[in-house]
């Protein structure tokens, strides 16, 4: 350690035992400091000099060294120097203290900081090297956090020393006089009546309206930011443009349309998007062919002999393209024009935060929902560019049935589509480099999936990474390889590539009109929707964090209201009640958090466990393999999550998303009535077990005792 650095803690180190051990803190009290105030204003009339530069010296002092008492100082600073004197005394003294913890921090953190985390610092460097003056002007300008740790945290940044000197300085200054107001009014108290004057109520109202003020600051100067390279329209075409017709587009347009403002939808490739084209409409109509095949299979369990039945794969694909037809309508063109929505096909491009162009056509616009959903992600492993692959958006194209099917992910879509290719007659291998399928679920319930899969004769090579790909005289083949080193090559036929999905964000004016992307590659938004230019919101896959149709349509509704009136009203978000379901046999369905995810964030949490297996309607129906398991605060019923695993799990799933959404326990859910013999069952005696569990076991003696008296 050099010198300098050795001389600073030090420094640091006695100023705070002094701190302590002299108990300093006495003299940092509002109580003290009225107690002294007639004292200490006679003596800056006599030595008005000396008396601000000792002031000064104490303040810079403290602020330097992160000394708790800085609100006490600016009152102080106010009653003694008054408003002028007392701001600008404050005003510098604040700031230079500030930069001097900004350096001690600097010089003693910042090298080991940006040694050890600097990988998962780059994005955080970057924002700060392309933004850092604004975003250290709104830390200022809303007191969110203390300013002590925004000057440690800022000194191991790249900031420049001078930018945070003149940021802090005008960041500050409006708090800064705020508070050496209220000190001159509470200088000025003589009396208790003093206390309701109205320039004393005034100051203090000040002070609480600071945060509002300044966030609307904010506000204003973040849209002259972005609005200043362009010219806003005189008048506007439309109210608001959407760009795509998937589930989040079609939902904003049709409340849009609903509240009498004028709405234009734009989509470049087919109306309903993803979900009704390539994705949940064609995926569980193609499960549901599966599950009939795999329910002949299964005939004489239930008492029927020979039954049989032969997969036609061409006929499974036409009645999915059939099912697909049947829906269009609702989704299609002429229904939403009907709704008073103007619908236009063709590419979209966003010339500016108020112009819209679409093969030539320049739309103006108040606002805009981006809706562009997202696009299978396909990885860059050698040899994959040169195979046959199919994703989830192209799969639907094939006629013929794969003898060998290689999925290669084993998250829900892989899961889904694995079962489903099993059961219409594909050999199927999964490899996935997780060490269990749906990777996000509990251990138990990956081991149920596993276990029921192995079982139909899929091949799981999980924890294996995808090597290469190629081709030799055996057909398309993947070379796998475990972190072990050990190497495996399997054959294909056809590959589908099942990794997730990566949000469209590039080629319609995103990039070049500079709206933030965030880390995982999506749209960054607030709990508005609203990206990181004012009047742009976003909403569904494109913006994360849940790739959920259903979570799509969520954020659509949040995204326009605030879209057409976030100026007079603001709607905000909440996630905390989130349910997903992957629609294998049995499906899994969850809401909240599972064991996973509360060790992850240090939750405490109970668990509840109820098995199919004890289900009348479950046994019934031959499909008892299952659970319901409920996270739960300890010793209450409040629910922190709930995974289902069963047939109809993603049904089922609804009284925990129903009870979580309105604040009901699971002593709600048990003493509600179900219909006998019926899968919801399930839930309330879940319920019960939980209840059951909390019986006072030592009351049960006395009971007893009860009971037997009164039998005499």
């Amino acid at each position: 350690m050099s010198k300098l650095r050795l001389a600073i803690v030090l420094l640091i180190g006695l100023a705070f035992a002094a701190y302590f051990s002299l108990d300093l803190g006495q003299y940092l009290t509002l109580g003290f400091v009225q107690s002294q105030l007639d004292v200490l204003r006679d003596y800056s009339q006599q030595e008005p000099l000396l008396s601000s530069l000792i002031y000064f010296g104490v303040y810079v002092l403290m602020a330097a060294l992160s000394i708790p008492g800085a609100a006490v100082m600016t009152l102080l600073g106010g009653a003694i120097f008054g408003l002028v004197w007392g701001l600008v005394l404050v005003s510098f003294a604040s700031t230079l203290g500030a930069t001097l913890a900004f350096l001690a921090s600097r010089l003693l953190l910042r090298d080991w900081v940006q040694a050890r985390f600097g990988n998962s610092l780059k994005t955080i460097n970057a924002g700060i090297e392309r933004d850092g003056a604004f975003y250290l002007f709104t830390l200022r300008m809303i007191p969110v956090f203390p300013f002590f740790l925004i000057n440690l945290v800022m000194g191991l940044t790249p900031l420049k020393t001078f930018t945070f000197f003149w940021t802090s300085q005008t960041g500050m200054l409006l708090g800064t006089a705020v508070y050496v107001n209220a000190g001159v009014e509470l200088g000025q108290l003589d009396s208790l009546s003093g206390l309701l004057s109205g320039s004393l109520i005034v100051s203090f109202a000040l002070l609480a309206l600071l945060p509002w003020v300044g966030r609307a600051v904010i506000n204003i100067i973040r849209r002259r930011r972005w609005y200043k390279a362009y010219k806003k329209p005189a008048h506007f075409d439309t109210n608001v443009v959407i760009l795509g017709a998937g589930s989040g587009g079609l939902v904003a347009a049709i409340i849009a349309a609903g509240a009498k403002a004028k709405v234009t939808l734009i989509e470049k490739h087919k109306m309903g998007g993803d979900c009704l084209n390539t994705g949940c409409v064609p995926s569980k109509t193609l499960i549901a062919s599966a599950k009939v095949a795999e329910t002949i299979r299964k005939a004489a369990d239930y008492g029927i002999k020979g039954a049989s039945g032969e997969v036609d794969f061409a006929a499974v694909m036409d009645r999915v393209r059939g099912v697909i037809k049947t829906i269009e309508p609702h989704d299609s063109i002429e229904r939403f024009t009907s709704l008073g929505v103007d619908c236009v096909t063709g590419h979209a491009t966003i010339r500016s935060p108020w112009e819209v162009e679409v093969d030539g056509r320049v739309i103006t616009t108040r606002s805009i929902v981006v809706a562009t959903g997202a696009r299978p992600r396909v990885p860059d492993i050698p040899g994959l560019s040169d195979m046959d692959y199919v994703t989830s958006d192209t799969m639907w194209d094939l006629s013929e049935l794969p003898k060998r099917l290689l999925v290669l992910g084993g998250g829900p879509i892989g899961c889904e589509m694995a079962q489903s290719f099993s059961r219409l007659g594909s050999e199927v291998t999964v490899v996935d480099q997780a060490g269990q399928l749906m990777s996000r679920e509990d251990e138990d319930v990956a081991q149920l999936i596993e276990k029921q899969f192995s079982g139909a004769g899929i091949r799981l090579l999980l924890s294996h990474q995808a090597h290469e790909f190629g081709s030799d005289d055996d057909g398309q083949y993947v070379i796998t390889e475990t972190s072990d080193g050990e190497r495996c090559k399997t054959y294909f036929d056809k590959l589908l590539v099942a990794l997730g999905r990566k949000p469209n964000v590039e080629g319609f004016g995103l990039e070049e009109l500079g709206v933030e992307i965030n880390q995982s590659g999506a749209i960054a938004v607030d709990d508005t929707l609203r990206t990181s230019c004012p009047n742009i919101f976003a909403c569904g896959d494109v913006a994360g964090p849940y790739q959920f149709t259903h979570m799509a349509s969520f954020q659509a509704w949040y995204a326009v209201l605030n879209a057409l009136v976030g100026g007079f009203k603001t709607f905000r978000a909440s996630y905390r009640v989130v349910p997903h379901a992957t629609f294998t046999d049995p499906e899994v369905a969850r809401v909240g958090m599972n064991e996973r995810d509360a060790k992850e964030q240090g939750v405490e949490y109970e668990v509840t466990r109820y098995s199919l297996d004890h289900l009348d309607r479950a046994l019934a129906d031959g499909q008892n393999l299952g659970f319901v398991k409920v996270l739960t605060v300890p010793g209450k019923d409040r629910i922190l999550g709930a995974t289902i695993v069963g047939p109809h799990a993603g049904e089922l799933i609804g009284s925990f998303v129903f009870a979580m959404t309105h604040n009901m326990g699971l002593k709600t859910i048990g003493a509600t009535t179900h219909i006998y013999p019926t899968l919801q069952e399930a839930n309330r005696f879940a319920a019960n077990a939980w209840r059951s569990a909390r019986v006072p076991q030592k009351l049960l003696p006395v009971a007893e005792k009860f009971f037997a008296w009164q039998r005499r």
